[in-house]
């Protein structure tokens, strides 16, 4: 299966195993692998920029990724070998095809579009992986193209359950993977919630 290279350790923690070992938003990891090619950071709240968890995960030349209005807390936190993206822009890190994707709240104040913050698409072995980031649908994020999408399903700073499930329905990818729940935010029966609502030909594939 297309995700059985994918764990999520916890709230949004993601690790893709493949020809490179990528991380999004390390947090509340137990190990210390010290495995990571890449780095990808959607934005710099505690849970998602921790530099406890990124110490566990990195070795020499890790390279990371980061929204540019991030810089300051990458220097802040001592991250050197950046890329720094804007929404809508593309790179190539150590060999993946990334795609900055904006992530931000429509109405909700946690996330501002201003902030320039970040979603991912990475492209791993021909298959587009999306992890959305703090987010709830919006115009930028309806654009995007993926075989596995990885979206918050936990509500109060994001999506909430029905309200993923309604997004990811449009996107229309093979599999959905649910995050940010059960660790800070949300419950496990959000995950519930979520797949129970996914319409028939998307497969749902619980991590957490």
């Amino acid at each position: 299966m297309v995700t059985d290279h994918i764990t999520v350790n916890a709230h949004s923690s993601i690790r893709i195993a493949g020809e490179k070992t990528l991380y999004f938003d390390p947090f509340h990891l137990k190990d210390e692998p010290h495995d990571a090619d890449v780095v990808f950071i959607t934005h710099d709240h505690y849970d998602h920029l921790s530099a406890e968890d990124i110490a566990r995960v990195k070795k020499n030349g890790t390279a990371f990724v980061l929204p540019v209005t991030c810089r300051a807390a990458a220097e802040k936190n001592g991250l050197t070998n950046c890329v720094y993206l804007a929404p809508g822009e593309t790179a190539e890190v150590c060999g993946v095809p990334v795609e900055a994707v904006a992530a931000y709240n429509a109405i909700k104040p946690f996330h501002p579009k201003k902030n320039g913050w970040l979603g991912y698409v990475v492209t791993v072995e021909g298959k587009r992986f999306y992890v959305a980031g703090d987010t709830d649908e919006n115009k930028d994020n309806l654009a995007v193209k993926c075989d596995v999408a990885m979206v918050p399903v936990g509500g109060t700073y994001t999506f909430d359950a029905k309200h993923a499930a309604k997004f990811v329905n449009k996107l229309r990818p093979a599999v959905a993977i649910p995050t940010h729940y059960g660790d800070i935010v949300g419950s496990l029966a959000d995950a519930d919630a979520f797949a129970a609502n996914i319409d028939e030909g998307i497969e749902v594939v619980k991590k957490i």
